[in-house]
């Protein structure tokens, strides 16, 4: 008895453990972006996680909560040209 006990404890604590899991990895995909993209020569505001690969996208800055706060964030990074926003989804 004990051990089929133990065995459904077990089951049950890893399909906890595997779901919990999805989860902590959530907050890292939600949000704004803000990229430095040398095909367009201007900053970019994105809703996904950029791949900064350097030759396309040089640099990335975020994940802001809001489109609010990349504004403000974008406003601030020196490498920015001030002229031009773009707006990527």
């Amino acid at each position: 008895m004990k051990s089929l006990a133990t065995k459904s404890f077990l089951v049950v604590a890893l399909t906890s453990a595997s779901g919990l899991a999805c989860f902590a990895r959530w907050p890292e995909h939600a949000g704004f972006w803000v990229v430095g993209n040398h095909a367009t020569k201007k900053c970019e505001i994105v809703t996904t996680n950029p791949i900064i690969d350097g030759s396309i996208i040089w640099f990335g800055s975020g994940p802001y909560k809001s489109l609010n706060d990349a504004n403000l964030a974008r406003s601030t990074i020196r490498r920015c040209p001030k002229d031009a926003l773009t707006i990527e989804q």
